[in-house]
């Protein structure tokens, strides 16, 4: 399945209206970014509708879940999906698959304490999903969200690589390490077009207190040797400018590189922005350097 190098990472493919949606898919495809990619935040699009409405306005460009929330069907559904999708626009189709947050998932009654071996079984249930359906005549590509060890990991034996989020350059160089070579590793970059410092950093924090907020996440900064004070509350200046590249064309497209040389295959561009919809402004400023990489 081709990616290309650099795609975009977007939670309006999921929340703007259809038509909205259609006009940026086909405009961010024009401009050359290989793969969109978008949440299932549970309580915005479907995910595998939402797919389907931005692979049927595009001609060629591949279209990602980052991730698809298992939470949100069994493992039988989750499977005639990713098949149904990959079947109807071939090669085209990216199923990334993710235990989302205990914060989140308790909220509903579920059970979070055992993510791997959670997502190790519903992986089995995957698999032995009959289908009567006709197949695709090329399997959808399938990844997990993947931060500590453990679940990159299982990422490396059982798909065909990691999908990391909210992750600095030095979690690309770990994970690259953990996956080895061979394996897909599609890194997200949050970045904001802005050079004020205090004006980015401001962008920035609009975005980090609920991921910060996510014992997942602050546990893997702290494993990558950050603070406890780094991660309190919106985060420490040093780690906003490590995990949100900021700055202008050029300084963005450099944090860029710096994943693609730490080991990231494909790097998925989320640009954070005052502006209400897709930010497209910035998309389109970032496209020439960006896809030059």
């Amino acid at each position: 399945m081709n990616l290309g190098r650099i795609g975009c990472w977007q939670v309006q493919f999921v929340t703007e209206p259809a038509v909205s949606v259609r006009a940026a898919a086909r405009e961010l495809e024009e401009l050359g970014y290989g793969t969109f990619w978008y949440p299932e935040p549970l309580i915005a699009k479907e995910c595998f509708a939402a797919g389907a409405i931005v692979l049927a306005a595009t001609e060629s460009v591949a279209v990602a879940t980052g991730i698809a929330n298992l939470w949100a069907r069994d493992a039988m559904t989750m499977a005639t999906g990713e098949r149904t999708l990959a079947e109807a626009f071939p090669g085209r189709f990216l199923l990334g698959l993710g235990v989302s947050h205990a914060e989140q998932v308790s909220e509903h009654g579920f059970d979070y304490s055992r993510p791997v071996s959670l997502m190790r079984d519903y992986l089995d249930r995957m698999d032995a999903t009959p289908d009567i359906a006709t197949p695709p005549e090329i399997p959808a590509t399938r990844l997990l969200a993947a931060l500590r060890p453990k679940m990159l990991e299982l990422a490396r034996d059982r798909t065909a690589g990691a999908h990391p989020y909210f992750v600095p350059v030095e979690h690309t160089r770990r994970a690259r390490e953990i996956l080895g070579e061979g394996k897909l590793l599609a890194t997200e970059v949050t970045v904001v077009l802005e050079q004020d410092a205090e004006a980015a950093r401001r962008i920035a924090r609009s975005f980090t207190p609920f991921y910060l907020g996510k014992a997942n996440y602050s546990k893997n900064l702290l494993w990558l040797g950050y603070s406890e004070d780094d991660v309190a509350g919106a985060g420490s200046d040093g780690l906003i400018d490590d995990l949100v590249g900021w700055g202008d064309v050029d300084a963005v497209a450099a944090r860029v590189k710096e994943h693609l040389d730490a080991g990231a295959d494909h790097v998925c561009v989320q640009v954070l922005s005052e502006s209400a919809g897709f930010p497209m402004a910035e998309l389109r400023a970032l496209a020439p350097s960006l896809l030059a990489l």
